[in-house]
């Protein structure tokens, strides 16, 4: 009879310990690591996060060229407890550019999201034109002067012969290029020669903005049967979107 009631007390025990396990393993929530993305825009890199936490102290945005090693802190999430958070990256390294999240939780304990690679933005069309809204820097100013007055700043706006798209390449687009003699040169912002194109024989060419060797604002001189045709400037990109 002893025997009996002592099985049953360890049963009675078991199941308690067994509803205490599962009562706690309900009330207990795993860790949600953030659906994490980085969109390549124009000049910049725009970071997306979605969070499952409630109990952060701060959130890193940590950016890296080689996605394992040097991660380096850029700044932090202004509302780290947000579900829904945007970081815009305004001055993203030349090449690949990979960022994690380093999560700081109230109780000391932290951890670190997957890493993400910056991937170009999908929801724009290569061949769209670079815009002057598209570029954060603004366009440069007019350099004609008089004794009188100041220099005047000139309203920019791409060219319709040679323009950069948001792609970040240049375009040459001259419809009549094969029966007329044009030809273009190519100037760094200073003034600086660079290179030219004794005859441009396609009515649409694109030149890989790897050419130009760095980003920001060039100048050009289209000329037809040796006569300028067109003097004006474009710019291009630090990274692009397509």
């Amino acid at each position: 009879m002893k025997q009996i009631a002592r099985l049953s007390f360890i049963a009675l025990l078991f199941s308690i310990f067994t509803l205490s396990v599962n009562a706690q393993s309900q009330q207990y929530t795993p860790p949600v690591l953030p659906d994490f993305m980085a969109l390549i825009k124009t000049g910049k890199i725009q970071l997306e996060w979605l969070s499952g936490f409630t109990n952060v102290k701060q959130i890193g945005i940590q950016r890296s060229l080689d996605s394992v090693l040097n991660f380096n802190t850029i700044a932090y999430a202004s509302y780290p407890t947000q579900t829904r958070n945007v970081f815009l990256d305004n001055k993203p390294l030349p090449g690949t550019n990979y960022y994690r999240l380093f999560i700081l939780f109230n109780t000391g304990r932290y951890m670190y999201s997957k890493v993400v690679l910056a991937v170009p933005d999908s929801t724009i069309s290569a061949s769209t034109k670079l815009q002057a809204e598209d570029i954060t820097n603004g366009p440069p100013t007019a350099t004609g002067k008089s004794p009188e007055k100041a220099p005047e700043k000139v309203i920019w706006h791409p060219s319709n012969t040679i323009y950069t798209t948001v792609d970040g390449n240049v375009n040459i687009n001259l419809p009549e290029a094969p029966k007329k003699n044009y030809s273009v040169k190519f100037y760094e912002a200073t003034g600086a020669f660079l290179f030219e194109i004794d005859k441009v024989k396609e009515p649409f060419l694109i030149l890989e903005k790897a050419i130009f060797l760095h980003s920001g604002w060039f100048n050009f001189e289209l000329f037809e049967d040796g006569k300028l045709k067109e003097k004006w400037s474009f710019f291009i990109p630090l990274n692009y979107r397509s």
